[in-house]
């Protein structure tokens, strides 16, 4: 196959970087994470609609690209696979709110204006969707631990407890907006874990 046919010089530049964090380059995490986060996080807030939760679903989204990264097959860019795989988290988060009516006005695309095909299921998680939700918590749990203490109590009631910001806010009787800009803290510490992520996951 030759790929300089098919795929523009950003998409041939990024399964280079994919190339390079397979074997173990940490700067091609971080490039990787630094050419997607803001429009995977855009799509990501496009969907759910609510700036805490976009975050949260960006996070898990390149967390699970890269643990999975040896799995990424060139048959399609790499930013198109990686909106998939956050496209279809914010369905299973939307499912998980019970949003049974859900509707999404006009097609989502990626960076490369690619649209993203995105499938809608029954509201029953199948087994193998049960099987991506632990993962994806199998491997927030193996980041956690290397945050600071603090940090650590506020994700694991935010991602785990899955409690709402007020709830936490009294269960660590602190005020509501410092309970929102630690855990902002929280997630930017996360980005920089996962761009480590082989030496943890």
């Amino acid at each position: 196959m030759e790929l300089d046919k098919e795929f523009s010089s950003k998409a041939l530049e990024d399964f280079k970087l994919v190339d390079q964090a397979i074997g173990g380059d940490q700067k091609a995490y971080a490039e990787l994470m630094k050419r997607y986060k803001k429009p995977l996080y855009h799509t990501v807030l496009k969907m759910v609609r609510n700036v805490d939760d976009a975050e949260d679903l960006t996070i898990e989204s390149f967390a699970k690209a890269f643990r999975n990264l040896d799995k990424f097959k060139k048959d399609f860019s790499f930013s198109t696979w990686l909106f998939r795989i956050a496209t279809n988290n914010c369905i299973d988060f939307l499912r998980k709110k019970r949003l049974d009516t859900m509707r999404i006005a006009g097609s989502l695309r990626d960076s490369n204006g690619d649209e993203v095909a995105i499938e809608i299921k029954d509201n029953k998680l199948n087994p193998q969707e049960e099987a991506i939700k632990d993962q994806k918590n199998e491997i927030i749990r193996l980041i956690i631990h290397k945050l600071p203490p603090k940090y650590q109590t506020l994700v694991n009631l935010r991602y785990f407890q899955e409690l709402s910001y007020e709830e936490i806010a009294d269960e660590l009787q602190a005020p509501l907006g410092t309970v929102k800009a630690q855990l902002h803290r929280a997630r930017e510490l996360l980005y920089d874990l996962v761009k480590d992520k082989q030496e943890h996951i």
